[in-house]
């Protein structure tokens, strides 16, 4: 009995062991069902080349032709072309701006997706694919916008705004389109019409997806020290005619005039999922990803969405579209964040400050501990200007938490303060998921503290 009972002990032990030893497969859905997403166009030469496939697409087109959600999904038809598409590769497509054939893909995403959404929702997904480039990428080249090499933030003295318009015409493509859009948007029409709008907003388009960022942010993010830098950075985009109307239409008007077209629409989706304030993060943006929010907001000018600067301030920083809250009626709330999120937004403030200040956020979560760039003390001259002093309490201490750990070298105790500095530099996002994986966590393990408790109690047990 006693051999039994040894025996069948050892046998736990080793069971217990080789469990420790080898990980174990993912558990939970956070990776199910997700796929990689694939360019819209080819997804949608995959699926033509599939006879269902192709069928059913078709008849989900002919269901939102002129069709409200509910009433094509009342029609059995529709909802099951619905349910097929959603498991083949259209559902997971995205687009790249400025693509070649970057209009055809969007109308191929909103075909599907317009489908899935509840109504008109606040905040859209992005059809575009996530940015990986960051404003580091931007600021190796830095010697473009000097001609000397030094850092873009170095001289406080030089106007930085007039500096980006002279590089811009030591580029001949700069140069080019840069004339162009200046030629089209100041040209007046008549006594009563300044401007064609239409023709100024398409060429704006052109110069901030053809030219190369290192040119374009340097004219929209530039640096000032003084009112006559930050008017120049404001007439960048031409408002008289691309910005400015006679009224201020509502912004929730504004918005759903942007969303009847697609390139309009996604411009906008983009920008939210890359722009929107998050206090959970370091930069309080959604990917810690300063270069992504920017590239967002320059992507919306030139549409009727178009933000610009709302005065010549060198200290504040306020952007907006040509909007108000005005005539809201009951859906003033509704109004009133969708505008904030431009006025008073923490992460485009930071973005356009880090920018104009050559900083950046270096977030190294696969080699603890993590040297990422950090904020100023307060008790230190600050790099950034004074107006962040208004970031949310939770952003500060947790940037003030995590630096103080790094300059001093202690060891992390394990304090709820120092978890959370610890779980917003590691978090990280699947793209088009709202599934949170941990980059260094990998597959879970068995907890050794709970086996070796088991074992104890199954040896005091056999010895009793």
């Amino acid at each position: 009995m006693i051999l039994a009972n040894a025996f069948c002990l050892f046998f736990f032990l080793d069971e217990t062991l080789r469990s420790l030893a080898s990980p174990s497969s993912p558990q939970g859905p956070e990776l199910h069902g997700w796929r990689p997403p694939v360019d819209c166009v080819r997804a949608n030469e995959l699926c033509a080349a599939e006879s269902n496939c192709s069928s059913r697409y078709r008849t989900l087109r002919q269901c939102l032709a002129g069709r409200d959600r509910n009433t094509m999904l009342a029609n059995k038809e529709c909802q099951a072309a619905l349910e097929v598409l959603q498991e083949s590769p259209l559902y997971d497509c995205r687009c790249k701006r400025g693509m070649k054939k970057e209009l055809q893909c969007l109308q191929i995403y909103w075909s599907i997706h317009l489908g899935l959404t509840e109504g008109e929702e606040f905040y859209e997904a992005s059809p575009y694919e996530p940015v990986t480039a960051r404003l580091s990428d931007i600021f190796r080249l830095a010697s473009i916008f000097s001609g000397t090499g030094a850092d873009p933030a170095v001289s406080t003295k030089s106007n930085h705004c007039l500096d980006a318009a002279k590089a811009c015409n030591l580029n001949d493509n700069c140069k080019k389109l840069r004339s162009s859009y200046i030629s089209i948007c100041n040209r007046e029409i008549s006594p009563t019409e300044r401007c064609n709008r239409r023709k100024c907003h398409k060429a704006l388009r052109q110069f901030f997806d053809r030219v190369p960022s290192e040119y374009t942010y340097r004219m929209l993010f530039c640096s000032c020290q003084d009112q006559a830098c930050a008017e120049r950075r404001r007439q960048t985009i031409l408002p008289s005619c691309s910005y400015e109307d006679k009224e201020k239409p509502n912004c929730l008007d504004l918005r759903s005039l942007c969303r009847t077209d697609h390139l309009c629409r996604s411009r906008l989706a983009d920008f939210h999922a890359n722009c929107r304030a998050s206090y959970q993060t370091l930069t309080s943006c959604p990917t810690d990803n300063y270069q992504a929010c920017l590239g967002s907001y320059a992507g919306m000018i030139g549409f009727d969405i178009t933000p610009n600067y709302v005065d010549s301030s060198p200290t504040g920083i306020v952007v907006s579209p040509w909007c108000s809250c005005r005539g809201s009626g009951n859906m003033e709330e509704e109004c009133e964040k969708f505008l904030k999120d431009f006025t008073e937004n923490p992460c485009l403030r930071n973005a356009i400050q880090a920018f104009g200040n050559g900083t950046d956020v270096n977030l190294s979560p696969k080699s603890p501990p993590f040297q990422a760039t950090q904020a100023p003390r307060v008790d230190k001259t600050p790099s950034l200007p004074d107006d962040l002093s208004d970031s949310t309490s939770l952003g500060t201490s947790v940037i003030s938490t995590c630096t103080s750990v790094q300059d001093q070298g202690l060891k992390a105790n394990n304090s709820q303060e120092l978890s959370m500095c610890f779980t917003e530099l590691t978090t990280n996002i699947i793209p088009g998921s709202k599934r949170v994986i941990k980059p260094n966590s990998g597959p879970r393990r068995t907890r050794p503290s709970a086996a070796l408790t088991a074992a104890s109690f199954l040896m005091l047990k056999l010895a009793l």
